[in-house]
């Protein structure tokens, strides 16, 4: 019995069992909760329709369709590595690295299909054609200018693929082994110019300092010969005066003076014990101390 109406009820009610289910599958149908690392290309009828951003979006159900889950988050392309030709001719292998990020799905969803392998082609191609551009010393010297570049026409390349080039960077420049042993040898050479160069103002400076200091000296020796060409000009100069003024008795007091300061030297020289004096000498002697003294 208690099957009979259950059987009853089920049958009775079996048209509002299938509305509540078929309305539950129209609500879930309908909203689309979108993460927030993500956005969903919604089509209708196969076409495209709207972009759904992340949190709660209604759709129409069965008629509009999540058909693509891209995601937003920044990506990085496998690094690669190039073979470019600078323009003085020498063969490098560049490795690089680029980031982006999706900002338009529905133009990467409909523009191209191979995402990653479009812009490391794109990048290839920038990556020589700038290579190409510049010496191998301002690859080496310039690499920062050289990445602004690089990005500046991946970015302009990709834009219409609704990308954003974040980062590119070039890890590594490579050089063949003979190119490098001819840069060593280069690199030596201009070390040991630049030692040459440094040597020989080293001596330039040497000799330039040493005719200062002969000059200096000369003009210190001629200055001292002045002072005492000077200063033997006033004493004879006073000597004239003290003549005009005291008349024979003053040059006699000069020459008396100057006998025994001789005199005296020669008493006080090394090994002279015994000094033998001419009698004339003495004379000499007796009278300078008297007119030292101040005798007649």
């Amino acid at each position: 019995m208690n099957e009979d109406l259950i059987l009853d009820l089920l049958s009775g009610n079996l048209l509002y069992l299938l509305g509540a289910v078929l309305l539950i599958i129209i609500v879930l149908k309908g909203i689309k909760i979108v993460p927030q690392s993500e956005k969903y290309v919604v089509e209708r009828f196969g076409r495209l329709h709207s972009v759904l951003g992340p949190g709660i979006n209604f759709i129409v159900p069965f008629l509009d369709v999540a058909r693509h889950k891209i995601s937003i988050l920044e990506r990085q392309l496998p690094n690669a590595t190039q073979d470019a030709i600078t323009k003085d001719n020498v063969l490098v292998q560049i490795d690089t690295s680029v980031f982006y990020r999706i900002l338009e799905p529905e133009k990467t969803v409909y523009r191209i299909r191979d995402v990653d392998g479009a812009i490391a082609t794109t990048v290839a191609g920038i990556v020589r054609a700038e290579i190409g551009k510049m010496d191998l010393d301002e690859v080496q010297s310039n690499r920062a200018q050289l990445i602004a570049r690089i990005q500046e026409s991946v970015e302009s390349a990709v834009d219409d693929w609704g990308i954003e080039v974040t980062r590119a960077e070039i890890l590594d420049v490579n050089l063949d082994q003979a190119t490098r042993d001819a840069m060593l040898q280069q690199l030596n050479a201009e070390r040991a110019r630049r030692a040459e160069v440094t040597k020989a103002e080293g001596q330039k400076r040497a000799v330039e300092l040493n005719a200062d200091a002969e000059l200096y000296a000369a003009e210190q020796t001629a200055k001292a010969r002045r002072i005492q060409a000077e200063a033997e000009a006033y004493a004879t100069e006073v000597v004239a005066k003290a003549i005009r003024e005291n008349g024979i008795e003053a040059a006699q007091y000069q020459v008396a003076l100057k006998q025994v300061e001789s005199l005296t030297a020669l008493g006080k020289g090394e090994g002279k014990q015994t000094i033998l004096v001419p009698a004339h000498a003495l004379e000499a002697f007796g009278n300078a101390f008297n007119l030292l003294k101040g005798g007649k």
